[in-house]
C-alpha cells in the first residue's frame, strides 16, 4: 500500500476502488465499487462517515485538493475535481463539482448538475442545473446525515461480508434508534 494513503480502521474501501497519491479516508467513511481517487498534485480528504459511491471520480489539480466533509454522500458516477464539499452534503448522481468550487454545509447538489469552477454555494442550499444555480434554501443536514449513516452501516456490514445490511428486523430497529437519536441531535 502507498504510504501516503491513510485509511481509518473503521473505514471501508471496496477492493475494486482505486486510490492513488495522498488520500485520507476518515473514521466510518466508505469508498465503494469502482470509485477512483487520484491525487497526483494535491491531497484528498474524505472525512468521518462520508461515502464515495460506485463509479465516483475524484481528481485534484495543482493547489486544488478535494475535501469531502463529514456525513456527506457523493453518489454514483459523480465527479469531484479540485473542490471542497462541506459537512452533511449530498452530491447527486452524475453531478460534477469543478475546480475551486465550494459547496456549503448541509447542501444538496442535484443529479446531473454542473457546478462550474469557482462557484461558492452557501450552506443549506439546493443546487440544480448546468451551470448549477441555487433554487432553494433549507436545512438539509438531517436527511443528508441519515443517508450517510446508511452507508456507514453498510460499509461495516460489507467489511464482515454481509451484503444485506438494509434488510430485516435488525435494520428496522437500528433505523428507528438512529432516527430517534438524530432527531434530538438536530432539533
Amino acid at each position: 500500500m502507498n504510504p501516503l494513503i491513510s485509511i481509518a480502521d473503521t473505514a471501508f474501501v471496496h477492493p475494486s476502488a482505486q486510490l492513488y497519491g495522498k488520500v485520507n479516508v476518515g473514521d466510518g467513511a466508505s469508498v465503494w465499487c469502482n470509485a477512483v481517487v487520484r491525487s497526483e498534485t494535491a491531497h484528498v480528504e474524505i472525512h468521518e462517515a462520508a461515502n464515495i459511491q460506485d463509479f465516483v471520480m475524484i481528481h485534484t489539480d495543482p493547489g486544488k485538493p478535494v475535501v469531502v466533509g463529514a456525513y456527506t454522500s457523493v453518489t454514483h458516477h459523480a465527479t469531484l475535481h479540485g473542490c471542497t464539499i462541506g459537512d452533511h452534503c449530498l452530491i447527486g448522481i452524475n453531478a460534477v463539482v469543478y475546480n475551486g468550487a465550494v459547496i456549503g454545509a448541509g447542501s444538496i447538489v442535484g443529479q446531473n448538475a454542473y457546478v462550474k469552477d469557482g462557484t461558492i454555494v452557501p450552506p443549506n442550499s439546493i443546487v440544480v442545473g448546468s451551470p448549477a444555480k441555487v433554487i432553494a434554501t433549507r436545512d438539509n443536514r438531517l436527511p443528508n446525515r441519515v443517508n450517510a449513516e446508511f452507508y456507514r452501516l453498510n460499509g461495516a456490514a460489507y467489511a464482515r461480508g454481509d451484503h444485506r445490511a438494509w434488510d430485516g428486523p435488525d435494520f428496522e430497529a437500528w433505523f428507528a434508534d438512529m432516527l430517534k437519536r438524530l432527531a434530538s441531535e438536530y432539533a
